[in-house]
C-alpha cells in the first residue's frame, strides 16, 4: 500500500522522485493556462513561464491531462508533472473537493514505480487536504497478485508526500489518518472484487473477514451450511444450493461504549453469477466475479469505522453464495421459504441476489437499529437507467433517501435517488407463492427494491443501494478509478457512519 507523509518543506525543497503540481483553465473570459495555488515556487523556477511551457507542450488544463516536464535547476524534484484540473474557479471561490481528488488520483497513476511523490495541489482547507490524499492512494492501486514479478513490473507509487499541510495540526492528522485508513480498506475491497471467483467463494471470503475482525476488534459470526439449514435461510441455501461451494452468512458487529446508534449494513456476496439455471449468455458472464461488490462494499465500511474509533455501532452482514447451474440448482418455479417465513416463487435463478439479500435483511431486522442500507449490484435495469458511474437510491424514507443522496455527493460518488411506485408491487403477484422474484420488465431496478421492501423489519428506516453500474469499470482507468473493481459505496456508508456518530442519522 502506499505510504503517506505530510510535509512542511517548499515544493522548491523537497527531495523527491517527482513533484505534482495543478493546472487549470482561465475562468470565464480568460484566455490560456493558469497555474493552481501551490505551485508558485515552481513557476518562480521557470521564470514564470511555466503555463506558457506546458502550453507550447500541449497543455489545456483539462480534467484528467497529465504532462510531464523536466525540472530547471532550483528544484530538488527531477521531474514535474502538471495535471489539470479543469476550470479554475472564480475569483474568491475555492477550487472543488472532488476535482482535486480526480486530479491526484490521475497524477499518482501517472506515477507507477516512482518511489515518492511530493503533490504541491491547492490545499486551502483541511478538507482540501484530504481530498488531495485520498485522490492519491486511490489513484495509486493496482491489483497485481496474479501477476510474473518480472525485471519490467512497475509497482504502484509507492510514497506520497502532501506539501501546503500542518502536520503537527490535529485536524490535518486526524484528516490523513481518515484519508489512510478510508484508502486502504477501498482498496482492499477492490482486490476482493477483481479476485477470480477460482480463490474467492463463500468460505474463503468469510475466512478473510473473520481475520480483519480479529486485526480490528470486531465480532464475527458466520453461519455455515449446516447453521443456515438449521436456521432455515431459504433464500440464501437456495441460491447456494447449486454450487460445490456451499454458502454463508457473516456477521460482523463493531461496538463503541459510546454509541447512542446503531447501523446496519447488508451486502450482496454473489462471489460468482453464472445465472444458475437462467443461463447469462456469453458476454455478461466473464466479469460475474464482481457480483460480490456489495459484500465487499460493507466489509470495508464497517472495518473502516473500527479503524477510526467512530462512536455508533455499526453490524454488516455479508450475504455470500455462488450462483451456479447444476442437477441440484434451484429451478424456475421453485418455491422458497424464506427466513421471514415468507414464500417465493422463483421465476428467474438470475435473479438471485434480491434472495439472499432478504434473508439478511430480515436477519438484520431483527436486531432493531435505527436504519438498515443494503449494498448490491442488483440489476442492469439500473445500468441502463442511469449509466456506468451511477448508484441509485431508494428508499422506504423520502428523508433518509435525501440524506444519503446529499452525503454520496458531499464525498464524491455519484448517485441518483430513484422512487418505489407502489403500483409495481402486483406485477411480483404469485398464484403459487407469496411473491414472485420477478415483475414488470419495465421498472426492473424499482422492481427489486419493492421486492426487498417486503422483508423489512416494521417501523425501521432502511435504504437500498443499487451499484451495478459504478462497481466494476469495464472501461479504461480515469481519475482515481481505475479498472475493474472500484470500491464504489464505501465512502457514502463510512460518511453515513460518522454523521450517525454525531447524531445526524438523516
Amino acid at each position: 500500500m502506499t505510504a503517506l507523509t505530510l510535509s512542511t518543506a517548499g515544493a522548491a525543497t523537497l527531495r523527491a522522485d517527482a513533484l505534482v503540481v495543478g493546472v487549470a483553465k482561465s475562468p470565464k473570459g480568460g484566455k490560456g493556462l493558469v497555474v493552481a495555488p501551490g505551485a508558485e515556487a515552481v513557476d518562480q523556477a521557470f521564470d514564470g513561464k511555466l503555463a506558457t511551457v506546458l502550453e507550447t507542450l500541449g497543455a489545456s488544463g483539462s480534467e484528467g491531462e497529465v504532462t510531464k516536464v523536466p525540472s530547471p535547476s532550483g528544484l530538488k524534484a527531477p521531474v514535474v508533472v502538471a495535471v489539470g484540473l479543469g476550470a479554475a474557479p472564480e475569483k474568491d471561490e475555492a477550487y472543488d473537493a472532488e476535482a482535486l481528488r480526480r486530479a491526484a488520483g490521475v497524477a499518482a497513476r501517472a506515477l507507477n514505480g516512482v518511489k515518492k511523490a511530493a503533490f504541491a495541489l491547492p490545499v486551502e482547507a483541511v478538507e482540501d487536504a484530504q481530498a488531495v490524499a485520498e485522490g492519491a492512494l486511490l489513484g495509486a492501486y493496482a491489483f497485481t497478485a496474479y501477476r510474473e514479478k518480472g525485471k519490467d513490473a512497475k509497482g504502484p507509487l509507492a510514497e506520497v508526500a502532501l506539501l501546503g499541510v500542518k502536520p503537527r495540526d490535529k485536524a490535518y492528522k486526524a484528516a490523513a489518518e481518515r484519508a489512510l485508513a478510508l484508502a486502504e480498506e477501498i482498496n482492499r475491497a477492490r482486490d476482493l472484487i477483481n479476485t477470480p471467483p477460482n480463490d474467492l467463494y463463500p468460505e474463503s471470503f468469510a475466512a478473510i473477514a473473520t481475520a480483519a475482525g480479529k486485526e480490528h476488534g470486531i465480532k464475527v459470526q458466520v453461519l455455515d451450511e449446516k447453521a443456515l439449514v438449521k436456521g432455515g435461510y431459504g433464500g440464501i441455501l437456495g441460491v447456494g444450493q447449486g454450487s460445490e461451494n456451499s454458502p454463508r452468512l457473516v456477521r460482523l458487529a463493531y461496538t463503541h461504549p459510546k454509541a447512542e446508534k446503531t447501523l446496519a449494513l447488508v451486502g450482496k456476496g454473489i462471489t460468482y453469477d453464472s445465472g444458475g439455471i437462467s443461463l447469462k449468455p456469453a458476454g455478461h458472464n466473464e466479469t460475474m466475479k464482481c457480483d460480490m461488490s456489495g459484500a465487499a462494499a460493507v466489509f470495508a465500511a464497517v472495518v473502516t469505522a473500527a479503524r477510526l474509533g467512530l462512536e455508533v455501532n455499526v453490524t454488516g452482514w455479508l450475504a455470500l453464495a455462488e450462483n451456479m447451474p447444476s442437477g441440484s440448482a434451484v429451478r424456475p418455479g421453485d418455491v422458497l421459504r424464506m427466513y421471514s417465513g415468507k414464500t417465493v416463487e422463483v421465476l428467474n435463478t438470475d435473479a438471485e441476489g434480491r434472495l439472499v439479500l432478504a434473508d439478511a435483511l430480515t436477519k438484520a431486522s431483527e436486531e432493531n437499529p435505527d436504519a438498515i442500507v443494503d449494498v448490491a449490484t442488483l440489476t442492469g435495469a439500473m445500468v441502463l437507467a442511469l449509466g456506468n458511474r451511477t448508484f441509485g437510491i431508494m428508499a422506504n424514507d423520502d428523508a433518509f433517501r435525501t440524506s444519503i443522496h446529499e452525503i454520496a455527493e458531499e464525498v464524491g460518488e455519484q448517485s441518483w435517488p430513484m422512487p418505489l411506485p407502489a403500483d409495481l408491487r402486483k406485477g411480483m403477484d404469485s398464484p403459487t407463492a407469496d411473491i414472485a422474484n420477478m415483475g414488470e420488465r419495465m421498472g426492473g431496478g424499482l422492481v427489486a427494491g419493492l421486492f426487498l421492501k417486503e422483508f423489512v423489519g416494521e417501523g425501521i428506516t432502511w435504504a437500498h443501494l443499487d451499484i451495478a453500474g459504478p462497481a466494476y469499470n469495464e472501461g479504461g482507468p480515469f481519475g482515481y478509478t481505475p479498472k475493474g473493481g472500484t470500491g464504489s459505496a464505501v465512502r457514502t456508508l463510512v460518511r453515513l457512519a460518522e454523521r450517525t456518530a454525531a447524531g445526524d442519522l438523516g
